[in-house]
């Protein structure tokens, strides 16, 4: 056994996303979404599910913020629907959605929870996608008029702001992988999107400075670590390529404010070049307050040439995993917080962190055992990176309770609550206990019968 002291102004949360959880898709002036097109097209997701209903939070969130405040958070990480504000994407806005997220501020705040919004959480307005999507800078211009609303209306209630979740979802898992909305599968897209999206970030900095926002702002890039099957340089390479598509691509153009080149130069032997337009870069390497970090696992990769874009092959090294598949092994996350020094000590918040067990109901109780040695793993390795001097502030738990899971549907549960889609009751799992436990002491105490099997 081990106890870890965490900092006294550490800052504890959970997080979650509007599509996910909010449901009420066709209820105060809310507009189609690319996800609610998305899950309607047969063969995208699994078993045809859709946040039509979700957790039906939209009605719910007084008790979903009285389980929070039940669980000890004092930080909650959650996004806004644009659909819900701005209905076609850059047209009139929908006073009833902007009050909806005053409410729910509000009560949060009265909770003594501290609100951290993320702007967008992959819910475009269909109206845009149907123009190009990010690849067309009617949507970045849409996008900053939107940050702008939700800039003015939210000053002085909001501290804590980040532009982008996970910028590669966006455009590589959805625009080239196919696997997310809107499905696309093509390299030279992806690599538009990604662009647009830097663009729009930059530009959404450059109107949060102007207009005087309270707080500090960032973005949340969803990592990853990869190391080498073998000493060969080849597996190194292939080993690059998957970390940097995942941050240097995102981070070096605002911290450096240049893309990776060697990044750069593998797209072009692929025929794919980013559409950087005069004065971009500048927009995008505006200086940002905070950085988010998404982390979940890590791989040990191998070139192959036949493994898709980036020919970097993963290896099952028999590890445990999650019931999504992913190998848990929280060394990752050391590893890249070490890494991600290049660009400075910066402040940074783990901003999703978690573990997909599926475990039900026994008896009233869900004993999701796995699912805290998860967490203690890797709030162990926080513990370590945050006595190596490096800055970071805060760990958000993905997720506050189970939700629709993208293309996965309502098959793979991350919650600390327990969801029953049917009857929409909250039931807290035992995980949910046992990070209230770590909450209230400040400190982690490891204990040896949480091996996962």
């Amino acid at each position: 056994m081990t106890i870890f002291k965490f900092p006294q102004d550490f800052r504890w949360g959970t997080a979650t996303a509007s599509y996910q959880i909010e449901g009420a898709a066709q209820e105060g002036g809310r507009g189609v979404s690319i996800w609610d097109t998305f899950a309607r097209t047969p063969g995208k997701v699994y078993n045809g599910d859709n946040g039509d209903v979700a957790c039906d939070s939209y009605h719910r969130y007084e008790e979903d913020i009285e389980l929070m405040k039940k669980l000890g958070i004092n930080t909650y990480r959650f996004s806004i629907a644009w659909p819900r504000i701005i209905p076609d994407g850059d047209g009139e806005i929908n006073r009833e959605g902007l009050d909806f997220y005053h409410r729910f501020v509000d009560a949060l705040i009265e909770a003594g929870i501290e609100p951290f919004l993320t702007l967008y959480h992959w819910d475009l307005p269909q109206t845009l996608e149907d123009d190009g999507g990010w690849g067309n800078r009617r949507t970045v211009d849409a996008f900053v008029k939107y940050a702008e609303v939700i800039f003015k209306e939210f000053s002085g209630k909001i501290n804590f702001w980040l532009t982008f979740n996970e910028p590669w979802c966006i455009a590589f898992l959805s625009n080239l992988l196919g696997i997310h909305a809107p499905g696309n599968k093509d390299l030279q897209t992806s690599i538009n999107v990604a662009h647009g999206l830097l663009v729009a970030h930059g530009k959404a900095v450059q109107s949060f400075r102007r207009l005087g926002t309270t707080g500090q702002i960032g973005i949340a890039p969803n990592v990853c670590w990869a190391e080498p099957y073998s000493k060969s340089p080849e597996d190194q390479a292939a080993c690059d390529r998957s970390i940097a598509l995942n941050t240097d691509w995102f981070l070096d153009p605002i911290y450096k404010g240049s893309y990776p080149q060697f990044m750069v130069d593998w797209f072009a032997e692929a025929g794919a070049t980013v559409p950087i337009q005069e004065g971009d870069m500048e927009i995008i390497s505006q200086p940002i307050d905070l950085l988010g970090i998404n982390y979940y696992t890590m791989g040990i990769n191998r070139f192959n040439p036949e493994a898709g874009a980036l020919q970097s092959e993963e290896v099952d090294m028999g590890l445990t995993k999650t019931d999504i598949g992913w190998p848990v092994e929280s060394r990752g996350l050391y590893e890249f917080m070490h890494y991600l020094q290049k660009y400075g000590n910066v402040d940074v918040y783990i901003t999703e962190n978690g573990a997909c067990i599926n475990d039900d109901l026994e008896n009233g109780k869900i004993n999701d055992d796995r699912r805290i040695s998860y967490y203690e793993q890797h709030l162990a390795q926080i513990h370590r990176i945050i006595n190596d001097g490096i800055n970071l502030k805060g760990y958000m738990a993905w997720s506050l309770m189970d939700n629709f899971e993208w293309a996965e549907g309502y098959r793979m549960r991350f919650g600390l609550v327990h969801m029953d889609y049917r009857s929409l009751v909250r039931t807290p799992k035992e995980s949910y206990y046992w990070y209230q436990s770590v909450i209230k002491n400040n400190w982690l105490e490891t204990r040896n019968e949480h091996n996962p099997q």
